[in-house]
């Protein structure tokens, strides 16, 4: 949009970045707030536990390989993790603790007591079927369901155009033909020339004229703002109806995608909805109606969180 003041009034509400609460990045003045923590994923082997690193360093290729084909990744809640590691899962929690990481331990992925591997939660975006989930709630809690704003961070590497050497990212399609190895193999050392050439504008997801507009700015953060009604994210295929649809990944075979949007708020102001980037949770302000049938909906993990709630990775007094 090349008007971003109409996110003006959420950028009121936002405290210094630095604030160690939520309100750096999710405006005040709600009567309520939610957090819908994003599921993570657990692998384990139908008959036995996941090895640790230093068994799978001692087994046989060929048990590697058997063992790659008998694997088997699925959703977890946090509800899952915390009785899988033996701690407490609460409205605050945070997901390093709840898989206990010593100091300098990857809190990304974390072998439970009883032998299945956890990787963390995806931070900052939800997946499709959650926000059409949310955004049906969300809709019956506003007077404009077809009017409001989805705002994107504009710091996704594949989202914008730009003007440079180098292009936003690289897909690339890999055949046996001779030639077109040869042809990515110029490519990989061409790079060298970069700084003799003149820079060319390089496609993204978005078009130059979006790419090149204004930006909503948020202390700390710069987004591409879209009009959008709540309305269009409660149908199960609203990834194809964006205009960030991911078009370039479709033509090299990738399934249609689209980024959840990092702040979505409808005309009213009824309600504000924020996947902050670093976040391993979505949080939702509204009305108090809002929060209670987001927390009661089975289908999420959602806790009703109080203002000013601590969402910093070392808030979590309780699973110390």
């Amino acid at each position: 949009m090349a008007d971003t003041s109409a996110g003006d009034w959420l950028r009121a509400r936002l405290d210094d970045p630095w604030n160690s609460t939520m309100h750096a990045v999710v405006p005040h003045g709600f009567p309520a707030y939610a957090r819908v923590l994003h599921p993570a994923i657990v692998r384990s082997l139908p008959d036995r536990p996941v090895p640790s690193f230093e068994e799978y360093e001692r087994m046989p290729e060929a048990e590697h390989l058997k063992m790659r084909d008998q694997f088997v990744d699925e959703p977890v809640t946090w509800a899952d993790t915390a009785s899988a590691f033996g701690t407490t899962l609460h409205p605050l929690a945070q997901w390093q603790r709840i898989v206990r990481t010593p100091p300098d331990g990857d809190w990304n992925l974390r072998l439970s007591p009883d032998g299945r591997e956890f990787t963390g939660p995806i931070e900052g975006e939800i997946a499709p079927e959650t926000l059409t989930i949310i955004a049906g709630h969300l809709a019956a809690h506003t007077t404009s369901p077809d009017a409001g704003f989805a705002a994107l961070w504009e710091g996704r590497g594949d989202l914008l155009g730009h003007l440079g050497h180098a292009p936003s990212r690289t897909l690339l399609t890999f055949t046996d033909d001779p030639n077109h190895q040869a042809m990515l193999g110029r490519s990989i050392r061409d790079p060298l020339n970069n700084s003799f050439r003149k820079p060319t504008w390089q496609e993204g997801i978005l078009s130059r004229e979006i790419s090149e507009g204004p930006r909503f700015r948020l202390p700390g953060r710069d987004h591409v703002l879209f009009r959008a009604g709540v309305e269009d994210f409660a149908r199960p295929d609203w990834v194809m109806h964006v205009p960030w649809r991911d078009r370039p990944g479709e033509e090299h075979g990738f399934p249609p995608s689209a980024q959840s949007p990092s702040i979505l708020w409808p005309d009213d102001h009824a309600w504000t909805l924020v996947s902050e980037i670093d976040y391993d949770s979505t949080i939702i302000a509204g009305s108090v109606d809002l929060v209670a049938a987001i927390c009661a909906d089975e289908r999420l993990e959602a806790f009703a969180i109080p203002e000013n709630a601590d969402l910093t990775w070392d808030a979590d007094e309780v699973n110390r």
